[in-house]
């Protein structure tokens, strides 16, 4: 059985799935996750699935049970880096992932979060201008 790290970025888990689960162990990482949400407190759950080629209706049932049992905890779920084929196949299975959050990228997903803790999007420094240059400055 393959245990699935999860790591802890402020106050958001970061769930980086880079091989295909078993059941078991999808099971073990959602009981996992939920414990984790326990122990830090964290306000945010990212589960970065880029690396999946194949999402089975166990493993999108698995997702958004894991996002409505964060919902619970008071942590809100988004799952990012879900390739075209893996969104069609789930659509064609009529899985609709009710509850779950996506995002193209981890930067999208972030900004998400925040939006939820904050009110106000993510601040992303302007990495073409110089820090000396204020601010509207042609």
């Amino acid at each position: 059985m393959v245990r699935v790290p999860i790591l802890q970025l402020g106050d958001v888990l970061l769930v980086s799935i880079q091989i295909d689960l078993e059941d078991r162990s999808a099971l073990q990482l959602q009981e996992h996750l939920a414990q984790r949400i326990v122990d830090t407190s964290a306000r945010g759950v990212v589960i970065d699935i880029s690396a999946l080629d194949v999402v089975d209706s166990f493993l999108g049932r698995t997702f958004a049970t894991m996002a409505a049992v964060s919902w619970v905890l008071d942590t809100e779920t988004v799952v990012v880096g879900m390739r075209p084929s893996v969104a069609i196949t789930l659509v064609e299975m009529g899985l609709s992932l009710k509850g779950v959050r996506t995002a193209l990228n981890l930067d999208r997903a972030m900004n998400i979060l925040t939006v939820r803790a904050t009110g106000r999007p993510r601040a992303v420094p302007d990495r073409g201008r110089p820090s000396w240059m204020p601010v509207g400055a042609p």
